[in-house]
């Protein structure tokens, strides 16, 4: 025990500051700030909507992460609770005239019914099994979309109102609500039920041996992500004023969980630096024209070869208590 304290001693101050940096609380407040600055340092308006966009998207990434990063849930189809939710924002926005905020209750209700009528018939299933029905509901959900008269069809849906009438203000609000939900999102990963989702990720046979109601996690699980990605389509639609079926494809869905994947599953700071690279990446590259996806999944290989954990992976803290 000495020669091991003893060996530990030189390092104290190095470790004390790289556990400083790594902090999630210290990271986070750091970003936020960087995130409240970034306007005043980047002004133009295609800055700003990029930024808006990764906002959005780290809240679909945070959504996602409780599904699969905490109950590890494999959900290839994620992206039809983005699309609930902006569709019914756009629907109760445009035909009943509600201003878009008055909206969000009635977008929290259809995704949790969203959430139900998806998860309880597929969570029995595991593994690939249930990456394949996600993947087959998040396509139903966009061609139904694409053929009912109320949703616009193929043209969609125009004219949506804003949350408010200056973009930097929209920017700001989303940074906010968006802080919350990765807030909220990290705590419930923290809590009892968080413990349970990261038991059934973990091994979900001895979760249940030990008394966990496995359905029952992870249909709450599923529920919680469904409301996150709803909220997060009522700021897609905001944002845009206009939402249509090409904007919720498969491609959507896969590049939330190559975020989730890149920034390290189960990980609140890695998956918000995962959405940013996975959302901000291709904008850096536009220079490249036709070549910057090219380079873009070059960089994501190197990336993933380099960092296979993600690029800020999750840490327990059960050893340190």
């Amino acid at each position: 025990m000495t020669a091991r304290t003893g060996a530990r001693g030189p390092a104290t101050a190095p470790g004390r500051a790289a556990s400083w940096l790594l902090d999630s609380k210290w990271a986070g407040l750091v970003g936020l700030t960087l995130a409240l600055l970034a306007p005043f340092v980047i002004a133009t308006p295609y800055a700003l909507s990029v930024m808006t966009s990764a906002a959005i998207f780290v809240m679909l990434a945070s959504g996602l992460n409780i599904v699969v990063g905490f109950c590890g849930l494999l959900d290839l189809g994620y992206v039809a609770f983005f699309a609930v939710g902006a569709y019914t924002s756009g629907v109760l926005s445009t035909r009943f005239g509600l201003p878009l905020l008055v909206t969000v209750p009635a977008v929290i209700a259809v995704t949790v019914v969203a959430g139900i009528v998806i998860g309880a018939p597929t969570l029995r299933l595991r593994s690939d099994y249930l990456a394949i029905v996600t993947l087959g509901f998040g396509e139903i959900i966009r061609i139904t979309a694409n053929n009912l008269d109320v949703t616009g069809g193929p043209s969609g849906i125009y004219g949506i109102p804003s949350l408010t009438g200056s973009p930097v203000v929209f920017y700001y609000l989303t940074v906010v609500i968006v802080s919350i939900a990765v807030i909220g999102a990290s705590r419930l990963g923290r809590s009892r039920l968080g413990r349970a989702w990261r038991f059934v990720r973990e091994d979900e046979d001895a979760a249940e041996a030990m008394g966990v109601h496995t359905y029952k996690v992870k249909l709450a699980a599923y529920i919680a992500g469904a409301i996150w990605g709803g909220l997060a389509g009522v700021l897609f639609a905001g944002q845009l004023s206009a939402i249509s079926p090409g904007s919720f494809t498969f491609l959507q869905s896969a590049l939330v969980l190559m975020a989730v994947v890149l920034g390290g599953m189960g990980s609140t700071p890695g998956v918000v630096i995962g959405a940013i690279v996975i959302s901000v990446l291709p904008e850096v590259l536009r220079d490249f024209a036709d070549y910057r996806f090219f380079a873009f999944g070059v960089l994501l290989i190197i990336v993933m070869l380099v960092r296979p954990q993600g690029l800020w992976p999750h840490r327990s803290r059960e050893a340190s208590s």
